[in-house]
């Protein structure tokens, strides 16, 4: 039986491909795809700011920053330097019984950036094992506390916090690619977001039946993002803070998208005047450039593990944990956050964002038109061809992958308006002609 592609079409679709593509591409197993059926992928051979180039010449403005990440473009000549020059002294080295400057001066920065007292940085390597690592912390912070403690957790429809089995968990168990595993992973107490009186009374009421059998909160702050880009306002989160202190909760914010800068602040949180108990940040954290991770405690919580029992310890230590490396690059991109004025560059995309979608309104099938910060959506009651979709932006010159019921732009904070405008343009354009 031929495996080689994804296409009908068989090997026809490796001809004119490049040798590394047609050599490698029947031993590779690609994210959320069925590889029977599924378009197979552009090669790409090099990007520059906001463009990814094909390996046949073609250039593309890309619309979604390589899922978030590139918050300040492709191969910023400053992170590119600063990872040269670590690369060159030390690209790692473990992190249990040795540490490194780059990972001790992220953290640092890290807890002088982010509000209040989050200031204990536990580094891993990706945004779903910053999730696992934060409900661990949640539990045993209470039974470090000489109680039971609970293991569940109050989590939100349309959440999404991550593939591995405890992100998984915490994500919404229906309305979402995991519910497959229903029957593998733990049970937590899922509900909608307190938006609403009705919602706000089902959420107390879950709380005060059972309280004792959960450890914390955990949502996307303002934005549930690969949910379905769903926003709600900072009051949700003020609600969240309210409840978890009374009923003696952990509040974890999952920050992961939302942070550095996508929201239009730093932090999302910070638009609520809100802090959380523990918060996970990744995609941006590198600027696009490596993968990094980091679960940030508050005081009071590394406090419940500060203890002469060696039980009371975390024991959590992922193999690349404070990658020098992958800090050396972070360290550079909160360079330039302090350097360049990218919450300002985030604020007048949104603006920009408001008016290059709003031709959207009207268009057959569109049901919403929405912006936060440097984030556009434009909801379909349907897509019925995902991948015929995906393919037309393509052919207009714009890399935009809708999914769900979703077209959506999540660019780098630093793209300009002529390219901004290409990609709105863009948008309208298929989407009238659907």
């Amino acid at each position: 039986m031929q495996y080689a592609t994804m296409s009908d079409d068989g090997p026809k679709a490796l001809e004119g491909m490049p040798n590394w593509y047609a050599s490698g591409w029947p031993h590779v197993w690609l994210p959320y795809a069925q590889m029977k059926t599924a378009s197979p992928p552009l090669p790409v051979v090099r990007t520059e700011g906001c463009r990814i180039v094909l390996a046949d010449g073609r250039q593309l403005v890309d619309g979604i920053a390589s899922w978030w990440t590139a918050c300040h473009g492709y191969n910023h000549p400053h992170i590119r330097d600063a990872v040269i020059r670590q690369a060159g002294l030390m690209p790692h080295v473990m992190f249990g019984g040795l540490a490194n400057e780059q990972a001790l001066t992220l953290a640092r920065r890290l807890a002088a950036l982010l509000p209040g007292d989050l200031e204990r940085v536990f580094f891993s390597e990706s945004g779903s094992v910053a999730v696992e690592i934060a409900l661990k912390m949640a539990i045993q912070y209470f039974r470090n506390r000489g109680g039971a403690g609970g293991s569940q957790f109050v989590t939100f429809r349309g959440g999404y916090h991550g593939d591995t089995t405890g992100a998984m968990a915490v994500s919404d168990p229906q309305d979402s690619m995991h519910a497959l595993f229903t029957g593998l992973l733990p049970q937590h107490v899922n509900l909608a977001l307190p938006t609403d009186e009705a919602s706000t009374a089902a959420l107390e009421q879950a709380l005060e039946r059972n309280a004792d059998k959960i450890a914390g909160i955990i949502v996307e702050p303002l934005v549930q993002g690969a949910g379905g880009m769903r926003f709600h306002d900072a009051a949700v989160l003020r609600k969240l803070r309210a409840l978890a202190d009374r009923y003696q909760l952990l509040l974890i914010f999952d920050e992961i998208f939302t942070g550095f800068g996508r929201t239009g602040t730093m932090f999302a949180c910070e638009q609520a005047g809100v802090v959380p108990d523990i918060v996970t940040l990744s995609k941006g954290l590198t600027g696009g450039t490596l993968p990094l991770a980091a679960t940030v405690a508050s005081r009071r919580v590394f406090e419940g593990f500060w203890s002469d029992d060696p039980r009371h310890a975390l024991m959590h230590g992922p193999t690349y944990m404070g990658n020098a490396l992958a800090c050396a690059a972070a360290n550079a991109s909160l360079d330039l956050f302090e350097r360049e004025p990218r919450l300002a560059q985030a604020r007048a995309i949104e603006a920009q964002l408001w008016v290059g979608l709003a031709s959207c309104h009207g268009l057959s099938g569109v049901t919403d038109v929405r912006v936060k910060g440097a984030i556009g959506v434009v909801e379909l009651d349907r897509i019925d061809d995902l991948e015929g979709l995906r393919r037309r932006f393509i052919a207009e010159g714009v890399f935009v992958r809708p999914f769900g019921s979703v077209v959506y732009l999540t660019p780098a904070l630093t793209i300009g308006d002529d390219e901004l405008a290409r990609l709105t343009t863009a948008i309208a354009k298929v989407l009238r002609a659907r």
